[in-house]
């Protein structure tokens, strides 16, 4: 077999190593999508709230009507309309603010 013989290599058409490049580019942006989105769920899922505090001691009398949580306080609503202002990661009372209503 001569050297002759051998298939001789064929210039690609413009359109497909259009194609080719533009695959490879779209797969590099994909591929770059992925990990700024893990990226962005790690930054935050890391960024959680201090945990509830095991125990929040009421003020003698008191009932908890409704209850909710900022990032370093939880806030405790009374029956008899006091807002009740705690440390989060203590449970030790910061604040209380009666309520009054406005009508």
């Amino acid at each position: 077999m001569d050297m002759d013989d051998a298939p001789q290599p064929v210039d690609e058409p413009a359109n497909l190593k259009f194609l080719r490049r533009l695959v490879t580019v779209l797969t590099a942006v994909m591929i770059a999508g992925v990990l700024v989105i893990i990226a962005l769920l790690v930054i935050r899922l890391s960024d959680r709230p201090a945990p509830w505090p095991d125990e929040i001691a009421l003020p003698e009398g008191a009932r908890a009507q409704a209850v909710t949580r900022g990032k370093g306080w939880v806030a405790v609503v009374t029956e008899d309309q006091r807002l009740l202002i705690f440390d989060a990661a203590t449970g030790a009372l910061e604040q209380e603010i009666a309520i009054t209503a406005g009508h």
